[in-house]
């Protein structure tokens, strides 16, 4: 089996390339052949070629952003949150092998979702948020890191706090870092709506968005921030889908994406902005940013304990998400001190088990010892996801630590007054000169990443114990894999370099006598019982009508391919008849079949061998000398010999 998947999640820096590792560990351990491309944060990588979509027996899609699926129609493919790719991949995997996955059905672009049916009304509401916060959070680094450089290389200290002299050249780098600034709303509404409608969405959302961010259109001097940005994001992205689904005359379809839908949407989007939702939101925002900015005491206190708390819990999920997105808008509002304990927040987990390990080696299994590791040195960058691998193993005893650590990591930040200026957390961001109060923000890392290993190692049984409690279920685990993979190899499928691997001189009728189609078939699968290929003629036969029941497997040209997978199916082989007066077969073109194609595989360990004779035929029956040679030929010998060219 060979599959092939899609790795992508809202920041696109771990999640991302930890579902592919995971994934593709997976797959290496089960036997099946795998492909991962990721849409990270610097685009894709490892990108699928056609080849490798022809013959893939199916697809996984493990992403919290939107992942056009048009290349996959006709297809098996399996939708997922990016956590199941790094949770459950063995599970995904064998949703395939087991036949599980329906085939994308074309002009849909919809696929099997593992969500429950409560949770897919829910998904792509979260979905298309994260769309937009994925491409808003390079907007929110450049300009907050600019200005953090600016101001300490060029601010100089004056009683209102540290002012760049307007002749100076570090203001020209801090307007830079103020105009990027300027385009996160917009960029968050615009791919909000791409992500609902497609292209026609994403100018109705910048244009809503850059409405929502700019208040003097709805007489408002804040504006309607990140709330006003996603309401925008939101109702243009549905405006335009509403509008895109109209029946309109086929005279107007071609101007309807580039013309019609995003000049109706961007009107009803900027009017409803300025006449009716505008200025409400703006007041609540304009409420919250003030009640944000004169926090005092407890009030502060219990803030930071509840984003300390949602930072950790899910590592990146998103309720992490939520607690970041508020951090990265207070940014751009000019509040720093909320983002400066979820700095400190995110990388708690990741450090704190990475210290956890240090501190008691005999709680761990040396893998878990080397992924400590990892974890600590994922921690430094700001990566909360490095705490994962531990979560996934130990949820009740690892993420009620994590929490706890990061909670109190948090409340010291509040209350030393840190700032970060950047949407990201950990050292990393205090060593390129974003965080004010450098000594409390490393305090408040050192005391969480302490707390959680602490906690968790107190709640931690030794290996020994759990090794004891445990045996018994690895044995049969390790036993059970042992007997598939075993299973596994009494299937052999000979390899198949070009159609004379599986053909023969006994399997070619250059003058096949039936009269219809079914009198051909039957003349074909003697053919194939005559040369100890099947078990049960009967079997297989009904294998080939239930395909043909499908669809016609007459594709034009004068060609037929008829195929079945079956148990009664003992090795793949292909059978080669001609009928000069030709046969109707219900083809596409409506052409009668004159080369008839009969492919046999067995139905189990099929995969490879189906793909790549159909893949081979389909490659070369295009030529039109071709075609006209194989039907001419006069004897079984001339025709095998034509064959030998197609490889």
């Amino acid at each position: 089996m060979k599959l092939l998947a899609i790795t992508s999640c809202p920041n696109g820096i771990a999640h991302t390339y930890m579902a592919a590792e995971n994934l593709q560990k997976a797959a290496d351990k089960i036997g099946v052949s795998m492909k991962v491309e990721t849409q990270g944060s610097i685009g894709v990588e490892n990108e699928f070629t056609e080849k490798d979509i022809i013959e893939a027996d199916g697809i996984i899609i493990a992403a919290d952003k939107t992942v056009n699926k048009d290349r996959f129609v006709g297809k098996k493919v399996l939708v997922v949150g990016v956590q199941d790719g790094i949770r459950k991949p063995d599970e995904l995997i064998k949703k395939h092998m087991n036949g599980e996955v329906p085939v994308l059905q074309g002009g849909s672009n919809k696929a099997s979702d593992e969500n429950s049916s409560k949770k897919d009304k829910q998904n792509p509401i979260y979905r298309h948020l994260m769309n937009g916060v994925s491409y808003m959070i390079p907007f929110i680094v450049i300009g907050g890191l600019l200005i953090a450089v600016a101001l300490t290389l060029g601010g100089e200290k004056t009683p209102g706090g540290l002012v760049i002299p307007d002749d100076s050249f570090w203001k020209t780098i801090e307007k830079l870092g103020a105009a990027s600034f300027t385009f996160m709303i917009p960029i968050l509404s615009g791919f909000i709506a791409y992500s609902i409608a497609d292209r026609p969405g994403l100018a109705p959302g910048m244009i809503g968005g850059y409405i929502a961010a700019n208040g003097s259109f709805y007489g408002s001097e804040a504006g309607a921030g990140f709330i006003g940005g996603i309401i925008a994001g939101f109702l243009a992205g549905y405006v335009a889908l509403a509008i895109k689904k109209m029946k309109v005359p086929r005279a107007i379809q071609p101007i309807m994406p580039i013309i019609i839908i995003p000049v109706i949407a961007s009107l009803i989007v900027g009017l409803a902005f300025v006449f009716i939702i505008g200025a409400p939101v703006a007041q609540v925002f304009e409420s919250l940013t003030a009640w944000l900015a004169g926090m005092q005491g407890s009030s502060s206190i219990l803030l930071a304990l509840i984003l300390g708390a949602m930072v950790s819990f899910d590592m990146g999920g998103p309720v992490n998400k939520v607690a970041f997105l508020f951090g990265s808008a207070m940014i751009g509002e000019g509040n720093y001190e909320i983002m400066g304990p979820i700095a400190a927040a995110i990388c708690i987990p990741p450090i704190g088990m990475g210290l956890a390990t240090f501190l008691n080696k005999k709680k761990y299994q040396p893998s878990e010892r080397e992924a400590g590791k990892a974890s600590f040195t994922m921690g430094l960058f700001g990566i909360t996801e490095g705490a994962i691998p531990f979560a996934a193993q130990d949820p009740l005893r690892v993420i009620p630590s994590i929490m706890a650590g990061s909670m109190v990591g948090s409340v010291i930040a509040m209350m030393g007054s840190v700032g970060d200026r950047v949407a990201h957390g950990g050292p990393i961001v205090a060593v390129l000169g974003a965080v004010d109060n450098v000594l409390m923000f490393f305090v408040a890392i050192a005391a969480g990443a302490f707390v959680a290993a602490i906690i968790v190692n107190f709640l931690k049984k030794d290996v020994a114990l759990m090794e004891a409690s445990t045996g018994a279920e690895l044995v049969d685990t390790e036993e059970k894999f042992e007997q598939q993979r075993e299973k596994d190899k009494e299937v052999v499928v000979e390899e198949v370099k070009k159609l004379t691997d599986i053909t023969s001189l006994d399997l070619i009728n250059t003058k096949l006598k039936g009269n219809t189609r079914d009198e051909i078939i039957d003349e074909m699968i003697a053919k194939l019982d005559s040369e100890g290929a099947l078990t049960s003629r009967e079997e297989f036969k009904q294998a080939i009508i239930n395909r043909e029941n499908e669809s016609s497997t007459g594709i034009g040209m004068n060609i037929a391919i008829p195929h079945g997978k079956s148990d009664a199916v003992t090795k793949p082989r292909v059978v080669f008849g001609i009928k000069q007066d030709g046969v109707d077969w219900k083809s596409l073109d409506g052409t009668e079949a004159k080369l008839i194609f009969m492919i046999a595989v067995p139905k189990t360990g099929q995969g490879d061998a189906h793909l790549k004779i159909l893949q081979m035929l389909s490659r070369k029956l295009m030529d039109d000398t071709f075609r006209d040679q194989l039907l001419a030929a006069q004897s079984e010998k001339e025709a095998f010999e034509l064959l030998g060219e197609i490889e």
